[in-house]
């Protein structure tokens, strides 16, 4: 008989807690049996989001407060910084799955440099694995700390990491057009993602600079074997609650793309690659899903490549991953708890 997983979510009273929640009530094998989120503790937790209040409501209690000896797992859906500080205070009989970026670097100073300050447990964020599901799996087996990649980072590295080895494109000319709804940003309270600045309009931020950039690199470079690999990454905001849409911009030959495609993701359960020729897929396919589309078109310059992903960024590019995670960290299938969730359309 299969064991059952005692679950904590950290920062449940996030867009990504919350959605961990809802995901894990389909799971047969973990239950989510602490909610913590600071700020909002002594709530319970449909009474900040009233879509989880049918069954199994659980109180929002502070960190401190959870009996950690009952927990076997612990989601972090906290923001980049909080995650750590929190996580290094757990008990090592705890597996983690993060989805913050604390641990998605392997050099600690490659962290430092992106977000800021040093981080407290180099050791720990230079050894956790980096979990891109379908490219990861004999890693996550048994693993006790698991970094959930961006969502940027999650929809730009499936279409990526199967060119790189062998080299089907030219390393040198990766253009990347990314562009996600307002959830990608998290529920805090922001100026700039207020509706009246987020709706009947879009625009680009971190040009040039974005903090998921470097993230990418490090793993064409890994995937590659090489540490030369520089992208161009530029993210859009859209008006749209939930997707992700990324178009990359690649020279090479779109037959040899879309055949590295194919095969890396053939029998894969959540990807799809469409045939040569269909239509371009769109961020509502996905909705809700676990499931990833790409599709590969030939560009009117010649030599040159499109390739379109779409994901939706709060559960395949972030806790339906995180999820499908821990299913191959325990040795389960990876589909389990998330086969069910069909796309949401219109």
């Amino acid at each position: 008989m299969t064991k059952t997983l005692k679950a904590a979510v950290l920062g449940a009273s996030g867009y990504t807690g919350a959605e961990t929640v809802r995901i894990l009530r389909n799971h047969p094998h973990v239950d989510a049996v602490a909610a913590t989120g600071n700020a909002l503790a002594g709530q319970k937790l449909s009474g900040i989001f009233p879509h989880l209040g049918t069954r199994n409501d659980l109180d929002v209690v502070k960190a401190e407060d959870v009996r950690w000896d009952e927990v076997d797992v612990a989601f972090g859906c906290l923001p980049h910084g909080t995650s750590q500080d929190l996580i290094e205070t757990l008990p090592s009989h705890v597996k983690i799955v993060d989805l913050s970026s604390d641990y998605r670097f392997r050099d600690p100073s490659a962290y430092a440099e992106a977000y800021g300050r040093e981080h407290i447990a180099p050791e720990r964020t230079a050894s956790a694995i980096y979990g891109l599901s379908e490219h990861a799996a004999e890693q996550l087996k048994g693993a006790d700390l698991v970094a959930c990649p961006g969502c940027y980072p999650t929809a730009v590295l499936m279409v990526l990491l199967p060119l790189m080895k062998p080299m089907v494109i030219d390393k040198d000319a990766i253009i990347i057009d990314a562009k996600s709804g307002a959830s990608g940003a998290g529920r805090g309270l922001k100026e700039g993602n207020l509706f009246c600045e987020v709706g009947e309009g879009t625009h680009a931020y971190g040009v040039g600079t974005h903090r998921h950039t470097p993230e990418i690199e490090q793993e064409l470079d890994l995937r590659a074997g090489l540490s030369d690999i520089e992208v161009t990454f530029t993210p859009h905001l859209l008006p749209m609650t939930r997707g992700e849409h990324v178009t990359c911009h690649l020279r090479g030959d779109v037959d040899a793309v879309h055949s590295a495609l194919a095969s890396a993701y053939q029998g894969q359960p959540f990807v799809s690659v469409l045939p040569l020729g269909s239509p371009p897929p769109d961020t509502r396919h996905v909705r809700g899903t676990n499931d990833c589309r790409i599709a590969v078109f030939p560009d009117r310059a010649k030599g040159r490549v499109i390739v379109i992903a779409v994901i939706d960024n709060l559960v395949k590019g972030s806790s339906g991953q995180a999820i499908q995670n821990l299913n191959l960290m325990m040795g389960w299938d990876q589909a389990l708890g998330l086969d069910a969730l069909l796309p949401l359309f219109p």
